[in-house]
């Protein structure tokens, strides 16, 4: 378990900052799908090929259960590799202007963002918001989701605090 700073506790998203983000990803994760649709319809029209269209008709034709586990595999996907390569942020994190961090301040690592996301999968792991503490992907991870502006604001005045008295070299 890593240590948990004030610092990074006292900037955390709010909830409904946190269900902007969901809202957001999920549109994304749509806009994908509908992106697909309209690109294996081109290929077909413009170039004749079947492949893409083949796979956007199968997409469209499953049963209920294996939606839910695409959408939900792909919105893993997105999420988890959008954290890991922009270093804690997903397009819906952008627009909010929040990120993760770990509990002690310091960057995710990979396990952290696997783990964060994985946890996701735990049914009813949504629910786990409920009361405004931390949902169970970010207790289990040892992350939280922060507002950046506000977190970087209360480091730059606690450095500044920290240098008063110091000495200066010229």
């Amino acid at each position: 378990m890593k240590k948990i700073l004030k610092v990074v506790e006292n900037n955390r998203s709010n909830s409904w900052v946190r269900f902007g983000n969901f809202i957001i990803d999920r549109v994304v994760v749509y806009l994908f799908f509908l992106a697909f649709g309209f690109f294996a319809s081109l290929t077909y029209e413009i170039l004749g090929t079947e492949f893409f269209i083949n796979i956007a008709l199968e997409l469209s034709s499953v049963n209920k259960f294996m939606d839910i586990l695409i959408t939900t595999t792909v919105y893993f996907l997105y999420v988890f590799l959008m954290e890991y390569f922009t270093k804690g942020r997903t397009i819906g994190k952008y627009i909010t202007g929040s990120k993760v961090i770990s509990t002690d301040g310091t960057q995710p690592t990979l396990q952290d963002y696997f783990i964060r996301n994985i946890s996701r999968f735990v049914p009813f792991d949504a629910l786990s918001f409920l009361g405004g503490g931390n949902g169970w992907h970010d207790s289990w991870s040892d992350t939280r989701v922060i507002h950046i502006k506000n977190y970087k604001a209360e480091l730059q005045a606690k450095s500044e605090i920290e240098s008063i008295g110091a000495k200066e070299i010229a």
